[in-house]
C-alpha cells in the first residue's frame, strides 16, 4: 500500500548470555536507516506463534510506531539453548537480554519490556537485576510470588490451573526437546489428556499422576513446584515481592476482574508506587489474557473490550503511548490513557478515572453474618450480631467437592472462566449464603475485599472459601470475586500445629473488585471448603493429596455473635 511504513522482519537471531547459553528471537524493526528504541519479551511459548506469543500485542504495529520489537524464547524453550528452569533462571537471563537488546546496531540504547503472564514475571525479574538500559514496563496480569495465585493460594494448591498449565503449555516442547526415540508417541497422549483434563484432575495421589507418569521431565518440573512446603528454597527464590518497592522504573500495570493473578497485578502496581518512578494502574472486565467485554455469561458492553477502551483506543495504543511518553516522548499524545488509575465499573459498566488504589474516599464496611441455624437462609447486613446468635453447620466431603463455577480461573481452552450464574452451587447443603435484603438505592463496592470468619473443625486441616455475588432481581446469582484460605496456612507459608475444635479467626482474601449494585439487586456471601478444580481438594487429615489419598469428612462450624462476629468489609464508595 503507498505510504504504508515498511517493517523488517528477521527470525533466530541469537544473544548470547554470561554463561555462554545462546537464546533466539524473532525481530521486527522499521525498514527506514536509524536507531530506535526497543521493546522487548521473553517467554516459554514460542516466539513464532503470533497467537500465543504476541497475544494482545501486535509487533508489527508497534514497529511501524517507531520500535524494535523482540520476542526471545527464554531458556530451554523451543529455538533457545538450556534447559528450562521455569521462573527461576529470568533475573540474570533477563538482565542480559535487556543489556543485548540495547548494543544490536539498530537500537538506540533505550530498552521496554512488555507482555503478560509468564512474559510478565520476566520484566519484573529483569527489573530487580536492575539492568541500566531498561527505561519502561509494561507488565499485564502477572504475579510476584509463587505462592500467591499461580501454584498456590491461600495455602491451596491451585491445581486446575497448574496442572492445566504444566501439560497444556510446557509439556509437549518439553518432550520433544529430549531426543527420545518415542516422543511422537507421547504427543497424542498428552492432548488426551487435555481433552479429559477435569476427569483427571480428580485422582490422588498427584505424585503418581497418570498424564504424568511417562513424562518423567515434566513430572519432574511439577513436582519441584506442587510440594507441599510452602517454605521450600524454590518459593522465596523465586518471590521478588520484597523487592518491588525497590524497583525504581515506570510501569503500566494491566489487570482484570476475572483474572488469575488480579491480587498480584494491582500489588505489584502499589508496592512499585513506592519508588520515585511513575506508575499506572488499569483494570478491565477481563480475564487473563482474554481482553473481550464477555467474560463467561455476561456482557460488559463494548466499552469493556480491549479492543475499544471506554471509545478512546485499544490495548495497543495504551502500548504505545506509554513507551512514547519514556522513550519516545516526540510522540506523546497524553490523550488516551492518563489517569493514574483507570478501572472498568461492572453494574454500570462504565470506565472511571482515578489518582490511587484503594481510591481515598473509600469506606470500608463491614457486613456481618447473621443467621437462625439453618446456613440457607443466612442474613448479611451492617448490624453486628447479638450477644447470642445460632451458629450455622455443614458437612465438608472431600469426596463431593463444590464445582468451580467462573471466578479468576485459568482452565484448559478457557473453560469455566469469568462470570456465571452460581444459583446450582448455592443449592447444596455445604454452601452457606448470607444476603443483604434487596437494594433500594445504588450501592458501589470498588477495592480490596477480605472475610474475617469465625469458624471451628473438627479435623486436623480444612479449608475455608468465601465468595462475593451480585444478586439480580431474577434470582441469578453472578460471583464477582472469591479466596480461599487453608487452615494450617492462615498466618502464612509456616504451617500451624492442628487445630481440631477450636474456634479460629481467619482472614479470607478475596483480593478486589468494582461493581455498582444496582437498585432491586442484593448483595451475597458464599461460604464453603471447596472450589474444585479450581483449587485441590483437602483431605481433612493434615497430609497433602500430592502423597496421600486417605480421607476425611469435616463438620464445619461458622460463628457470627457477638464475641465471634464473622464478616465481610466492603470498601463502600460514597455516591
Amino acid at each position: 500500500m503507498k505510504g504504508r511504513k515498511q517493517v523488517i522482519v528477521e527470525q533466530d537471531i541469537p544473544c548470547t548470555l554470561r554463561d555462554g547459553t545462546t537464546l533466539y528471537a524473532n525481530i521486527y524493526r522499521p525498514e527506514k536507516f536509524g536507531t530506535f528504541p526497543v521493546l522487548l519479551t521473553r517467554l516459554p511459548y514460542n516466539k513464532n506463534l503470533p497467537d500465543f506469543s504476541h497475544r494482545y500485542i501486535d509487533p508489527l504495529r508497534l514497529a511501524r510506531a517507531g520500535y524494535v520489537v523482540i520476542i526471545q524464547d527464554v531458556r530451554g524453550r523451543f529455538t533457545s539453548e538450556g534447559v528450562f528452569k521455569p521462573f527461576i533462571q529470568e533475573r540474570e537471563d533477563g538482565y542480559d537480554a535487556v543489556e543485548w537488546a540495547a548494543s544490536l546496531p539498530y537500537s538506540n540504547g533505550e530498552v521496554g519490556m512488555f507482555g503478560l503472564s509468564y512474559y510478565g514475571f520476566t520484566q519484573i525479574y529483569a527489573a530487580a537485576e536492575q539492568p541500566p538500559s531498561l527505561k519502561a514496563m509494561a507488565p499485564a496480569m502477572t504475579g510476584n510470588d509463587l505462592r500467591d495465585g499461580l501454584v498456590y493460594r491461600g495455602g491451596a494448591f491451585e491445581l486446575g490451573l497448574f496442572a492445566t498449565w504444566m501439560i497444556d503449555s510446557v509439556a509437549p516442547d518439553m518432550l520433544m526437546r529430549n531426543g527420545k526415540d518415542d516422543k511422537q508417541d507421547k504427543l497424542p497422549d498428552i492432548y488426551d489428556y487435555l481433552d479429559h483434563i477435569n476427569e483427571w484432575l480428580t485422582y490422588t495421589p498427584l505424585r503418581k499422576w497418570p498424564p504424568l507418569r511417562n513424562l518423567p521431565e515434566v513430572r519432574d518440573v511439577f513436582l519441584r513446584f506442587a510440594k507441599p512446603a510452602l517454605t521450600d528454597d524454590i518459593f522465596t527464590q523465586t518471590s521478588y515481592k520484597k523487592e518491588l518497592a525497590t524497583i525504581n522504573i515506570p510501569a503500566f500495570h494491566i489487570a482484570g476482574w476475572y483474572d488469575c493473578f488480579l491480587g498480584t497485578t494491582i500489588e505489584n502496581y502499589t508496592e512499585m508506587s513506592k519508588s520515585d518512578a511513575d506508575q499506572k494502574l488499569i483494570i478491565g472486565p477481563w480475564g487473563h489474557g482474554e481482553f473481550d467485554s464477555l467474560q463467561g455469561e455476561v456482557t460488559f458492553g463494548s466499552s469493556g473490550s480491549g479492543s475499544w477502551i471506554d471509545r478512546k483506543g485499544d490495548i495497543m495504543d495504551l502500548h504505545i503511548e506509554w513507551f512514547n511518553k519514556w522513550m519516545n516522548p516526540a510522540k506523546e499524545s497524553g490523550k488516551t490513557f492518563d489517569s493514574t488509575v483507570s478501572i472498568f465499573i461492572m453494574g454500570i459498566n462504565q470506565w472511571r478515572y482515578e489518582n490511587e488504589w484503594p481510591l481515598a474516599r473509600t469506606q470500608f464496611t463491614p457486613f456481618y453474618f447473621h443467621g437462625d441455624g439453618s446456613g440457607s437462609t443466612g442474613r448479611l447486613s451492617t448490624q453486628p450480631p447479638g450477644v447470642q446468635e445460632e451458629t450455622d453447620t455443614y458437612i465438608y466431603n472431600p469426596n463431593n467437592p463444590v464445582p468451580t463455577v467462573g471466578g479468576g480461573t485459568l482452565f484448559y481452552q478457557g473453560l469455566n472462566a469469568g462470570a456465571h450464574d452460581q444459583r446450582e452451587v448455592e443449592q447444596r447443603g455445604d454452601v452457606l449464603t448470607y444476603t443483604t435484603p434487596i437494594l433500594e438505592k445504588s450501592l458501589e463496592v470498588t477495592g480490596p475485599i477480605k472475610v474475617v470468619l469465625w469458624a471451628s473443625t473438627d479435623v486436623k486441616d480444612t479449608d475455608f472459601t468465601a465468595k462475593l455475588v451480585d444478586v439480580y432481581p431474577d434470582g441469578t446469582a453472578i460471583n464477582l470475586t472469591d479466596g480461599i484460605i487453608r487452615a494450617r496456612y492462615r498466618e502464612g507459608p509456616i504451617e500451624l500445629p492442628d487445630l481440631q475444635g477450636e474456634r479460629v479467626r481467619y482472614e479470607v482474601d478475596l483480593w478486589a473488585t468494582s461493581n455498582v449494585y444496582l437498585p432491586g439487586h442484593a448483595i451475597r456471601v458464599e461460604i464453603s471448603s471447596s472450589n474444585f478444580p479450581r483449587y485441590d481438594v483437602n483431605l481433612n487429615t493434615g497430609l497433602s493429596g500430592i502423597d496421600s489419598t486417605d480421607r476425611e469428612q469435616a463438620t464445619q462450624t461458622i460463628y457470627h455473635d457477638q464475641d465471634y462476629p464473622s464478616h465481610i468489609v466492603l470498601p463502600i464508595i460514597p455516591g
